[in-house]
């Protein structure tokens, strides 16, 4: 029988286990960056919704927003006031800068810049599955989906139940205010 493991050797071990846990919790986290949670099969396809979701009710209060990270330095700022009056919101391009930085782990918003999705320079007013040089999903391409503001809010809530057969993983964006925050910060940097 051998000899019962010294502390030096289970600290060892410990340290392992602990560098491995780390590692394990940073890998879950960058797969996230973009599905923020649970996949849900994608539901049977079916025609994208034409008419905009009815008007949400602003929440009482509002979460006080997080510090702002510094921006990267090819992002542009927000124009001075840019806001964008949505469903009863009203989008404010600065607090969009925050929320879109979830959406650069995949999208540019720099045209011709592709990333694992496509740039979203230019997106308001464009015919979905129309960037040069992107892959689209079948269903994308043949949506025929025009990006307005309204669309748009209605597709970041759930792109995959906006137009089932996409390929963006992304599970959406679930508060209104965050949604058209992220629509007045492309509108006025795109």
């Amino acid at each position: 029988m051998s000899p019962p493991p010294t502390g030096k050797c289970e600290a060892a071990k410990m340290r392992k286990l602990g560098l491995f846990s780390v590692m394990a919790a940073t890998a879950a986290l960058t797969l996230s960056a973009c599905s923020g949670g649970e996949e849900k099969a994608p539901a049977a396809e079916a025609p994208a919704p034409a008419a905009p979701a009815p008007a949400a009710t602003p929440p009482a209060e509002a979460p006080a927003a997080a510090p702002a990270a510094a921006p990267a330095a090819a992002t542009p700022a927000p124009a001075a006031g840019a806001t964008l009056q949505l469903a009863g919101l009203t989008g404010d391009a600065t607090a969009g800068q925050r929320v879109f930085a979830q959406c650069r782990t995949c999208h540019a918003i720099e045209e011709g810049q592709n990333k694992v999705g496509p740039s979203l320079h230019g997106i308001i007013g464009r015919t979905a599955g129309s960037v040069p040089n992107f892959r689209y999903s079948a269903a994308n391409k043949a949506s025929g989906v025009v990006w307005t503001e309204e669309v748009l809010f209605q597709y970041l809530e759930n792109p995959r139940g906006f137009m089932p057969g996409t390929n963006m993983s992304f599970v959406g964006l679930k508060q209104p205010q965050q949604r058209a925050d992220v629509i007045a910060y492309l509108k006025a940097n795109t």
